[in-house]
């Protein structure tokens, strides 16, 4: 692993600070549709960023989620990042026509393991001109439990040069989520322009805090109540105000 020190970032000070970080993950396959509505609800309620649903839930996260201030989010080439190009600008589509605003896509790991980078970086390219036209986001999957940090570099170059708004860790259905030393990486590598969302894992305040400070945009969390709860409980009087 390669050993990067992250510039120490400003403590996060408010309520929104921490909340405004927090993609709410429901894509687990086992979610019955009055889990899904369920988990909208506490977005809502929670005041999160956005929403992360499956395909065919994200007309149900948008009946919930207008006027919220939520985004709706979904997913392209989930979990293994392996259909063709077509079939994952033809998931963005659909989901972006159906009223999400943000897409997280898994790169093709299998190519950037054989080093086609013109390939992936085609594919990138590809994609986030789908979604920026129609003005939504698009997070792209590395998977970094089966890349080496050279590749991880690599792909972080790539999803520059191709204007994609974030680089994530992983799905969470890897053998390993997020790790500090690889969003330390992804930091340091990808440009400036281009945000980190830290993924699988993250479960408490106190492992929030870390990827925040190791270099985190965006958390993706399916513990979002324990983990602003937590927060809520530390911002008031008597408590710190701040946490770095």
């Amino acid at each position: 692993m390669e050993s990067v020190t992250s510039p120490v970032r400003p403590p996060l000070g408010t309520y929104q600070d921490l909340a405004l970080m927090i993609d709410h993950s429901l894509i687990r396959p086992e979610l019955t549709e009055d889990q899904v509505i369920q988990g909208c609800e506490l977005a809502k309620g929670y005041a999160v960023t956005s929403v992360s649903v499956r395909p065919s839930d994200v007309e149900t996260a948008v009946r919930i989620l207008t006027g919220s201030g939520v985004a709706v989010g979904s997913l392209a080439g989930f979990p293994h990042g392996s259909s063709t190009t077509a079939v994952k600008l033809y998931e963005i589509r659909d989901v972006l026509r159906r009223g999400a605003k943000e897409v997280d896509m898994v790169l093709n790991i299998g190519k950037l393991l054989s080093r086609q980078f013109q390939y992936v970086e085609m594919e990138l390219l590809q994609a986030a001109e789908e979604c920026h036209k129609q003005g939504a986001l698009v997070k792209v999957i590395l998977e970094n439990a089966y890349l080496t940090d050279e590749l991880k570099i690599v792909a972080c170059r790539i999803c520059g040069r191709a204007e994609v708004d974030f680089v994530k860790t992983s799905t969470a259905c890897a053998p390993t989520g997020c790790t500090l030393e690889d969003l330390r990486l992804m930091r340091a590598h990808a440009p400036e322009h281009v945000g980190v969302k830290a993924a699988g894992g993250v479960r408490t305040l106190e492992k929030a805090l870390e990827v925040y400070q190791a270099g985190a945009n965006r958390i993706g969390a399916t513990a979002t109540a324990a983990i602003l709860d937590a927060w809520k409980a530390r911002l008031e009087p008597g408590a710190s105000h701040t946490a770095s």
